[in-house]
């Protein structure tokens, strides 16, 4: 019976101690990630601060109907980037240098994975006086898609782009065909218009694609929709897919 009694006390201490060292391993694992968590979300601080910059622009833009991008040209694009506070003379005389987002409409008409890009060049045309200005370019094909995510896109070179129509009172203007490939608009001082953008060149952020997405990821996996929406631009793609979120034939 002694032995017994001494088997059975030995088991019970073996099973505390399994136990103990569970309950450390889990509290060891929940520490590291939640380390990790907090390391991820230091190291994609910046590219936060510009998806929600982004979303900020486009929702204040969007909620003003009768002086903003008319509705018809919304429903048809195939792709919106919007390039929160491009700083005019950051490189120089006459530079202009932007980093901003872009979203490809998907055929069942919700948003994709967004892309970091930046934009860059000489020829961007700011009202007299403006040192900075938020943009917002729509897409309404696809050509001009590949070649910006195949390497870079010049604008009035590799693709046409024009200045957008505002309001409502231009929605007749879009309703029949779409002679731009890219139509561009700015927001500066509180002005919305269309923007000349002839020269400017936008190119993709790998950087800041690798930092949320992750090393191996290239333009081309973003443009193909093989990369899963990161917590980082959430409020980008929210912001498109309210206001929005159908695209005409």
């Amino acid at each position: 019976m002694g032995n017994f009694y001494q088997g059975f006390k030995t088991l019970i201490g073996d099973v505390r101690h399994r136990l103990l060292v569970t309950r450390k391993l889990a509290i060891t694992a929940t520490i590291l990630m939640v380390s990790v968590g907090l390391q991820v979300a230091a190291n994609t601080k910046d590219e936060a601060e510009r998806a929600s910059n982004a979303a900020n622009v486009l929702t204040d833009i969007l909620n003003a109907p009768d002086n903003g991008i008319p509705k018809e040209l919304l429903d048809r694009a195939h792709a919106v980037a919007v390039i929160p506070h491009v700083i005019k003379g950051a490189f120089g005389v006459g530079g202009r240098f932007g980093k901003g987002l872009i979203a490809k409409r998907l055929s069942d008409l919700e948003w994709a994975t967004p892309a970091f890009i930046n934009i860059g060049g000489a020829s961007m045309g700011f009202q007299i006086g403006v040192t900075a200005t938020d943009l917002v370019l729509v897409f309404t094909d696809e050509i001009s898609l590949k070649q910006l995510f195949g390497d870079r896109l010049k604008l009035g070179a590799d693709a046409s782009v024009t200045a957008g129509p505002i309001g409502r009172s231009a929605e007749a203007g879009v309703s029949g065909s779409l002679k731009s490939a890219i139509y561009a608009y700015s927001r500066s001082k509180g002005l919305f218009a269309g923007i000349a953008l002839d020269g400017a060149v936008l190119t993709i952020d790998d950087d800041a694609n690798h930092a949320v997405y992750g090393k191996g990821v290239t333009g081309k996996d973003i443009l193909d929709n093989r990369v899963h929406i990161s917590p980082v631009v959430k409020p980008f793609v929210a912001a498109l897919n309210r206001y929005a979120p159908r695209r005409t034939a």
